[in-house]
């Protein structure tokens, strides 16, 4: 008897870590999703010149952005002085005014992209020329760049036009 109570509790235990576990990542995908949005990008976020963003000593510049017909490119540049290691291709995606969102192509003459790239301590990266498909040119234009600098973490979406 005493032994059935024991594997009883155990099953419970464990149930119980189970559900918790679920709950968390559950919560953790919900506060870390963003549909794509236009409205609320800032040309600058704690930077300058814009169009750019800061996020926690991470910085990305854009420049010479380019809009033609449905490709838009651009020049982006990359400084890190945060607890992040790396910049990716995986980590930018353009969102045009009708909320198509876009993964860097490089179907077109001139278009970049590049693996992942270690670096740190206030190195730099770039600039590297990313382009981008879009449904349309017209702006606003956003680039959303989510770079991993902690386990669950940053995101932020940069107004281009």
């Amino acid at each position: 008897m005493r032994r059935q109570l024991l594997v009883y509790g155990a099953v419970a235990a464990a149930l119980l870590v189970v559900v918790m576990v679920g709950i968390a990542a559950f919560l953790a995908m919900q506060a870390s999703f963003q549909a794509p949005s236009t409205s609320s990008a800032t040309p600058a976020v704690n930077c300058s010149p814009a169009p750019c963003a800061n996020m926690q000593g991470y910085t990305l510049w854009v420049t010479d952005l380019k809009v033609d017909g449905d490709l838009v490119s651009m020049k982006v540049t990359f400084k890190n002085s945060s607890r992040s290691t790396h910049a990716s291709p995986e980590d930018l995606q353009l969102i045009d005014s009708k909320l198509h969102t876009a993964r860097l192509t490089t179907n077109a003459s001139g278009c970049q992209t590049w693996s992942r790239h270690e670096f740190k301590g206030g190195a730099l990266f770039g600039p590297l020329n990313v382009c981008f498909p879009v449904s349309t040119g017209a702006p606003p234009l956003v680039l959303r760049w989510s770079p991993d600098l902690d386990f669950v973490c940053c995101q932020t979406d940069i107004k281009l036009t």
